[in-house]
């Protein structure tokens, strides 16, 4: 039974027993893994605060190859996010995060890129509801793009010419953009040149970058947020729950 360890990202935990938990991780090595820490709902447990989610941790952990659940040995604590977590808005935010990670990445799959972009989200000081909105907005266009299912805001999706920088272009059930000829007389959505311009600025900046020039485009960016969110429901399959306060909230 071997020995893995791996930096990793505490995504959440339910309990299992009386005194122990399930653990989901996000491995900078191994991609998901959900693990069992036994003894963690224990007043003198060994984990001490190092399982509380949205902290950054050295997870080391057993496996075997026909169990589903890792056997988590020692979880050393990084980075705490425990003050960030308090605060309602932070929380609903990072729980997004978790949902959009576990419904979208298989289990033991790893991913670099992922996993630095994710960290690098989770681990930055924001500040207020604009900031949280920007780099949700970040978070989905980057998962998106990962695993594949971003569309080309580039091009028009059905005679494949490159769409004008300015202006309005329609947008399509697909969430592919149409340009004004082949549009024609189609009633649909449109997606403005700001929004196009924040859509591929995401794909250029690190996310702090991102956040900072984004203040003054809030409602471009809720609005961009709310047509990736339904690639999202497409891709997983359901609403996502965390995602449901945001739409009302916004």
């Amino acid at each position: 039974m071997p020995l893995f360890e791996s930096e990793s990202l505490v995504l959440r935990s339910y309990d299992l027993s009386e005194a122990d938990r399930i653990v989901v991780f996000f491995t900078r090595a191994h991609g998901i893994v959900r693990g069992v820490a036994k003894g963690a709902k224990r007043l003198k447990s060994r984990f001490g605060s190092s399982l509380e989610p949205f902290s950054t941790v050295n997870l080391q952990y057993f496996q075997k190859d026909d169990r589903e659940l890792v056997s988590i040995q020692h979880v050393e604590l990084a980075d705490s996010r425990f003050d960030a977590a308090a605060d309602p808005d932070f929380l609903r935010t990072f729980a997004y995060f978790a949902d959009l990670l576990t419904a979208m990445l298989p289990p033991h799959d790893p991913s670099e890129t992922t996993f630095r972009m994710a960290k690098a989200c989770i681990s930055a000081n924001w500040h207020g509801q604009d900031e949280l909105a920007a780099v949700r907005l970040y978070f989905e266009l980057w998962l998106l793009r990962l695993g594949g299912y971003l569309p080309d805001w580039s091009n028009c999706g059905e005679c494949g010419r490159t769409l004008p920088v300015s202006g309005d272009v329609g947008i399509w059930r697909d969430l592919h953009l149409i340009c004004g000829e082949c549009a024609g007389s189609r009633q649909m959505a449109t997606v403005s040149a700001v929004q196009r311009d924040i859509f591929l600025s995401i794909q250029r900046l690190a996310p702090i970058a991102f956040v900072e020039g984004a203040r003054s485009q809030t409602e471009a960016v809720r609005e961009l947020s709310g047509f990736l969110r339904q690639i999202i429901a497409n891709v997983v399959g359901r609403e996502l729950m965390a995602e449901r306060s945001f739409a009302v909230n916004s």
